[in-house]
């Protein structure tokens, strides 16, 4: 009897995909079988394009003069031992007589075609039926990992030649990859190994997504605060209000902020203007996986990575959401009549309860923000299971994860929020004051929450928003009981968390606030969903940024790789942004791979051409000056001077005859001291805030203040809520 070879990603894959198909399934190694079906599986990308000495041994050395290496077809090869085993067993499978035909069941998305593609294409020779045709190839398509989604997934099986144009798509990423990311990465190394140490590695959505990360640490360190003055007022009856002219509410002179303070107390004021508007918010779009990645940071502090471990077992595992790697906010319309089912399996669920009774009892489910054909290409948003959840057996990752995304799910059928919002202008000897409250008249969709589900997003105005305010009429007089100023300086723009980098990426930069502008721009970002959390993993891995508590920030080494591509289009988020709408236009079918890979090559000899002819003194690192040494500056006029390693005495070289030896190190119990931070310890003696991102030697995080002491050396003043808990972090860690 013929058989149907089936190629999971993952053996865990495979054993779902077995418990849900009829007939009873063997165990062997590496495989299942059955009378109808042999299982089997990738174990993720098996198969990786050859390096560039696999295709000529000249290609060991690193030669600027060999570059660009563009191979006419590029050559597949096991990525390891343990990948080549099971290739084998795969072959062997794929070889068997009573195999007639393949289903790749691979994740549906552009990684998942490009793992079968390329086990494929090693042995495509060799995979012919005993009449000489080839065995077919059909493709397993689900969002779900239910038995019943899979088992309709293999009631509607796609044909191989359907998926061409993903294929491409995929082949497509990866050449472009590994030409920019091979040469761009020989080039620099060749040319600034000398200055920035080791191989420097470029690709082409890292370096980009780099690049912002330095625009806004330098944006940090030449920020200059300023200092500003806002004046508060208390009226009679109580309200309080905010001295402005106009929309400003910062006074830049001290003097003039005491001038009002005085003016004002105690003398009476008029309302000049009381406005009420009504307002309302609807609710956020249903997640994928960019935005799920977004709040999970906000709320949680999560990693994008440990967002998508939690996500895909919660999908693998667990059975209990959709399909987590999309980029589609939208439901298609064939969904509609399975929504109310899913909203029926949350009801058995405390928490959720009462909001999925109340979309339970629609009538009508409100579909237009959820349902759109149009933008649901390879899979919808991501969304609860139409299958009962034992949330007892989720790890709290997962049930955090659960969490968002089912409350969001309930959320989009919920009605909008409704404010009162009121403007109250108060005027007292001729300077005005500005009062504002909110009320919510009907919760709408926040009652899925319980809370402000997007309190990250609440406003920093100077006067945020109170309550509900006393009845104000406009012509009404009142007293200033009091005022008072308030000293305030300017701050630097915030550095990147991982939620806001991944909007930025997803946006290719732009800074874009709204859902469905973001949407519109969404295949234009740096990477996809799918890859954006390994990026910043990598871009970690090779020390180029760093964690500094929900912070990502720039090393050293990341400062100088980009000072030293100053201007090189491999930095642009908008070039690679560009690159991957046309990736998607080969996806779609509308776009050529054949032009893409000649633009990519193109683009990549210009690159090389333009590292090779580098100013060697752009090369060297910038190294900044904070000023006289503090052991003997005042004497020999020695400075401290930024190094490799350190921030020192310039005396360093004579140190065994007069050198004073004083040194700030730059990683200080594995976090990176910027020059900022080196400036205030010499300035004031310590940090001006408690910083995060130190490691203990039990490699445990911990938050402390440093402090230089009378010896200049550098120690740690731990928060008076956390000493008790830092007993193994020792003060001057360093390394």
């Amino acid at each position: 009897m013929a058989k149907t070879l089936v190629v999971a990603e993952k053996p865990s894959v495979g054993r779902d995909l077995s418990a849900a198909l009829p007939g009873k399934f063997e165990k062997d190694e590496g495989f299942l079988e059955s009378d109808e079906y042999v299982i089997t599986w990738a174990v993720g990308h098996l198969v990786q394009l050859a390096d560039p000495e696999e295709y000529d041994e000249k290609f060991k050395k690193w030669k600027m003069a060999d570059l660009p290496i563009v191979p006419d077809d590029f050559h597949l090869v096991p990525r390891d031992a343990k990948s080549k085993k099971q290739l084998n067993l795969i072959l062997k499978l794929m070889k068997r007589e009573d195999v007639s035909d393949f289903i790749n069941a691979c994740d549906a998305g552009r990684e998942g075609e490009l793992i079968f593609a390329y086990i494929y294409e090693m042995y495509r020779q060799s995979l012919k039926k005993k009449d000489g045709e080839p065995k077919a190839v059909q493709r397993l398509w689900i969002s779900s990992m239910t038995k019943q989604a899979i088992r309709e997934g293999f009631e509607r099986l796609r044909p191989g030649e359907a998926m061409e144009p993903l294929e491409k798509a995929a082949r497509s990423r990866s050449e472009a990859d590994w030409i920019v990311g091979m040469n761009a990465t020989r080039a620099a190394t060749i040319r600034g190994r000398a200055w920035v140490g080791g191989v420097v590695s470029l690709g082409r959505v890292q370096t980009p997504t780099l690049a912002m990360l330095v625009k806004r640490e330098r944006e940090i360190q030449a920020f200059v605060p300023e200092p500003y003055w806002l004046v508060h007022a208390a009226f009679q009856p109580p309200y309080q209000g905010i001295w402005c002219e106009g929309d400003e509410t910062r006074i830049r002179k001290v003097e003039r902020a005491d001038e009002i303070v005085s003016k004002v107390t105690g003398k009476d004021g008029t309302i000049t203007k009381v406005e009420r508007k009504e307002q309302s918010e609807r609710a956020p779009l249903l997640y994928d996986l960019t935005s799920l990645q977004r709040d999970a940071n906000r709320r949680y502090g999560f990693s994008a990575r440990r967002t998508l471990q939690a996500a895909q077992k919660l999908y693998e595992d667990k059975k209990a959401i959709t399909y987590p790697r999309t980029n589609s906010r939208y439901l298609s319309g064939d969904m509609v009549p399975q929504l109310k089912i899913v909203a029926s399996t949350l009801q058995d669920i405390n928490e959720y309860r009462e909001s999925a009774t109340y979309v339970m009892r629609l009538d009508q489910l409100p579909l237009q923000r959820v349902i759109n054909d149009e933008k649901v290409s390879d899979h919808h948003a991501v969304i609860p299971t139409d299958v009962p959840h034992d949330v007892e057996k989720f790890s709290p990752d997962e049930m955090r994860i659960f969490d968002l995304v089912a409350r969001r799910f309930l959320a989009v059928f919920h009605p909008p929020a409704r404010y009162a919002r009121t403007t109250v202008v108060t005027e007292v000897e001729g300077e005005s004051f500005r009062t504002r409250g909110k009320i919510t008249l009907e919760a709408g969709w926040r009652g899925v929450y319980g809370l402000e589900p997007d309190a990250e997003k609440q406003s920093e105005d100077e006067d945020s928003e109170g309550g509900e305010l006393p009845a104000l009429q406009e012509g009404q007089t009142v007293r200033c009981l009091g005022a008072e100023r308030e000293d305030k300086m300017t701050k630097a723009p915030p550095r990147y968390t991982e939620a806001t980098l991944l909007s930025a990426m997803e946006t290719a930069g732009k800074l874009v606030d709204d859902d469905e502008l973001r949407e519109a721009m969404k295949e234009s970002g740096l990477g996809t969903p799918a890859t954006r959390a390994e990026i910043i993993e990598t871009l970690i891995r090779r020390e180029y940024i760093e964690r500094v508590g929900r912070d990502l920030q720039p090393t050293p080494k990341g400062l100088q790789v980009i000072t030293m591509l100053e201007e090189h289009k491999i930095t642009s988020p908008e070039l690679t942004g560009s690159w991957e709408k046309k990736l998607s236009d080969i996806e779609h079918g509308t776009g050529d791979r054949g032009a893409f890979i000649g633009e990519i090559a193109s683009f990549t000899k210009e690159i090389v051409e333009q590292i090779e002819a580098l100013d060697k003194e752009k090369l060297r690192p910038e190294r900044v000056e904070l000023g006289l040494c503090p052991r003997c500056g005042a004497e020999t006029g020695e400075i401290i001077r930024e190094n490799s390693r350190a921030y020192g005495c310039t005396s360093w070289k004579n140190r065994e005859e007069t050198g004073c030896g004083f040194v700030i190190w730059k990683r200080v119990a594995g976090r990176t001291i910027t020059p900022e931070l080196a400036r205030q310890l010499l300035e004031e003696g310590k940090t001006r805030e408690v910083l995060s991102g130190f490691r203990s030697r039990n490699n445990k995080p911990f938050r402390a203040r440093l402090v230089l002491n009378d010896e200049g050396k550098v120690e740690f003043d731990f928060p008076v809520r956390t000493q008790s808990k830092e007993p193994e972090a020792e003060p001057a860690a360093a390394e």
